[in-house]
């Protein structure tokens, strides 16, 4: 590989962070709109099908009924967002800063051994002392004080909730071997076929009581932003430095999300809270590097 195809893998890793942590503020920013999560959801699933839909032909005979796709799409479209954007609406960004990208470095290792009887490597087991640690950093005013607020321990069950369904999606993802670019064109397609018809029968909207604005900055970051942008960076990020590194910087999500949710979004930064972004985004990264070589007799 040449320095310029290092670059263009770094530069590609940098901006699915951005991203990601953007999706994080924005989503929350929507939590806190008039919209409910149901409505986030559909404006996502809505936008990145439409986009997506002139590319479904080219999709592998037989993916339709495929039952692996369609466990993938529950798992990574559907539960997911559901789970995901109710959560917005009750904590945090700082905490689904910790509770979705910070513990994904524990989550996968343990849903492979629970699905696939794969064993951690002992780096993993490092980064989830160290995440350990930054979840307890952040429950401790409520330990210490004895003060639970509901709506926000609802939030984290949430993310914590969406982040096992998303768990789920990459250790099985990996496991059958679909490309990405139908794993993308599919957990699109299929979610909104899935969601759409339930969310305009059955699910609580309020569309009507946002401005314009607000439904094209969540449908356009949501739907093409996180959903497809970020999934080709990520892709090319990938491809060029490696898993290993691209998880290594991934680990800056959730301290880039909890400090732009302060200003942007108006929530506090407490000394327990940085210290367990900072935890956590250590724990990610040290789970993240590669593991050294076995020495050789």
């Amino acid at each position: 590989m040449n320095d310029r195809e290092q670059l263009q893998g770094y530069l590609a890793a940098i901006g699915t962070v951005v991203i990601w942590a953007g999706f994080i503020v924005i989503s929350r920013l929507g939590g806190k709109s008039a919209l409910t999560p149901f409505d986030v959801l559909a404006l996502r699933l809505g936008f990145a099908a439409l986009l997506l839909l002139p590319f479904v032909g080219s999709l592998p005979p037989g993916s339709w009924t495929d039952a692996r796709l369609w466990t993938l799409t529950l798992s990574g479209g559907v539960i997911y967002g559901v789970a995901v954007y109710s959560g917005f609406k009750f904590a945090p960004a700082s905490h689904a800063g910790i509770l979705l990208p910070g513990i994904q470095p524990f989550l996968i290792p343990l849903v492979g051994w629970l699905i696939m009887g794969t064993r951690a490597q002992r780096q993993q087991l490092q980064g989830l002392v160290a995440i350990g640690l930054g979840v307890l950093c952040v429950a401790s005013p409520s330990i210490l004080h004895g003060h639970w607020d509901p709506a926000v321990l609802l939030g984290d069950l949430l993310f914590l909730t969406a982040s096992v369904a998303w768990a789920v999606y990459s250790v099985l993802a990996k496991r059958w071997g679909f490309s990405p670019w139908v794993l993308t064109r599919v957990l699109a397609i299929g979610s909104a076929a899935l969601y759409l018809p339930v969310y305009f029968l059955l699910l609580p909207r309020n569309l009507a009581a946002a401005p314009l604005s607000t439904l094209i900055l969540q449908g356009l970051y949501q739907g093409v932003g996180t959903t497809i942008v970020a999934m080709l960076l990520f892709l090319k990020a990938v491809a060029t430095i490696g898993p290993a590194r691209m998880g290594s910087m991934i680990a800056l999500v959730p301290v880039l999300a909890g400090v732009a949710a302060a200003p942007l979004l108006d929530e506090p930064l407490t000394p327990e809270l940085i210290a367990g972004l900072v935890l956590v985004s250590i724990g990610a990264f040290i789970a993240a590097r590669p593991a050294a070589p076995a020495p050789q007799g």
